[in-house]
């Protein structure tokens, strides 16, 4: 049955909203996309894991599907979506050409969740010993990136920065850009009205999923080099460490007699959020825009993190704490946030007018349907104007085809 108003994601995991902002993201765009009537089909080649978020309660169908086999072609031919959503480039690589070949005409919208060869390069750099230089974006990761940007007809990015690099450093078109990145609605900050005060609060906290690298190498930069230095200053006070897969790694560094409490998966993100009275997030390399200090914002937390950390989040707004990379100021920071309620009651309103100003849902919605509006009325002419992505189209069908034909041979053997 014909229907101009179906979408298919392909996941590169089924959601997990409890684990990762990656998870809330993608929920939140599941959401915009209902607003605008879409059928939504989910499509991932991943094992669904216990924790990922029943899709059933909210209408979308869920498919499991196979890398490299003729199986996908049927199925999309089958469901023939309007408009595809990659959930990350790699699986833009993976199914790209198939969604080409069999459904030329539904709109390829890729998500970037962060970008992956910022991210990549300034990780690389930390572990090098050397400072980030932005010749060193230009990696093989980059080219597949890039590929895939260009051979979309829409990219959602979550962070203005990562847009100007795109835009000054690899000449990406702003047409091919959409600014849309974590957002909160208006009702959950009228609730900010009964958060718990100051003297309600108590200790510190991290929050971080522990696949994700930086997190991993957060945690360690508090336990070897800030905490000791803020429990010699607050030796009543913990540090409670909360994420989702911690490793054996992770749950080693746990010392109770230290106050470095390793508490493993948070429930609720926002409930420990709330109960804590500084959030600190040391992040040396990342990209994109950091969800625990957005949920820190909403749930009234200032925080202690570093320049990545807060980079693209606030604009020309004064921060919700204090911005360190120097081990000394950041520990500066937390033992004032933490003792001085004046400066901790601003850091909070600082938080919500940037929360306000910068992440009102209804300040990205409407455009956002606009925009996809607008597309389905003339993709063909979006398609000329971004002639390079039709070449890297063409080209890549031609040589990822083949190559997938013959692992798809391989495996029947």
């Amino acid at each position: 049955m014909e229907n101009s108003k179906r979408l298919l994601i392909i996941g590169f995991v089924f959601p997990e909203p409890a684990s990762s902002a990656a998870g809330s993201r993608m929920l939140q765009l599941i959401d915009l996309f209902k607003m605008q009537g879409f059928e939504i089909t989910f499509a991932s080649p991943a094992s669904e894991s216990e924790f990922a978020f029943d899709l059933d309660k909210i209408g979308v169908q869920k498919v499991s599907i196979v890398l490299n086999d003729a199986s996908f072609d049927h199925f999309a031919v089958e469901l023939n979506p309007k408009v595809v959503l990659f959930d990350r480039f790699m699986m833009e690589e993976q199914f790209g050409w198939r969604v080409s070949e069999h459904c030329p005409n539904a709109i390829r919208i890729l998500d970037t969740e962060d970008l992956h060869c910022l991210r990549l390069a300034r990780q690389n750099a930390w572990k090098s010993k050397v400072e980030f230089q932005t010749e060193m974006l230009f990696s093989d990761v980059a080219k597949r990136e890039i590929a895939s940007i260009l051979r979309c007809d829409l990219t959602l990015m979550i962070s203005e920065f990562e847009i100007e690099l795109l835009q000054n450093h690899f000449k990406i078109s702003h047409q091919l850009l959409h600014y849309l990145p974590l957002f909160v609605d208006q009702q959950t900050l009228l609730d900010s009205q009964n958060l718990p005060k100051f003297n309600e609060r108590e200790n510190f906290i991290f929050i971080g999923n522990f696949l994700h690298e930086p997190n991993w190498n957060a945690v360690l930069y508090l336990k070897e080099s800030i905490w000791p230095k803020i429990k010699e200053k607050l030796p009543e006070v913990e540090l409670h460490i909360y994420g989702a897969y911690s490793s054996q790694k992770v749950l080693n560094l746990h010392n109770q007699t230290q106050g470095f409490i390793v508490k493993n998966r948070a429930e609720d993100v926002n409930e420990v959020m709330k109960s804590a009275k500084v959030c600190l997030a040391p992040l040396r390399f990342g990209a994109g825009i950091k969800g625990k200090l957005l949920d820190a914002m909403v749930t009234g937390t200032p925080n202690v993190t570093t320049k990545i950390g807060a980079e693209s989040m606030y604009g020309n707004i004064a921060w919700s704490g204090f911005i360190a990379d120097q081990v000394e100021d950041f520990v500066s920071g937390a033992v004032q946030l933490y003792t001085n309620e004046k400066y901790w009651l601003k850091s909070q309103t600082n938080g919500f007018e940037i929360c306000q100003q910068r992440y009102l849902k209804d300040k990205f919605e409407t455009q956002f349907t606009l925009l996809i509006n607008e597309i389905q009325e003339d993709i063909l002419k979006r398609r000329q104007f971004n002639f390079i992505g039709e070449i890297l189209k063409h080209h890549t069908v031609s040589r990822t085809k083949y190559m997938s034909k013959w692992i798809e041979e391989k495996n029947k053997k």
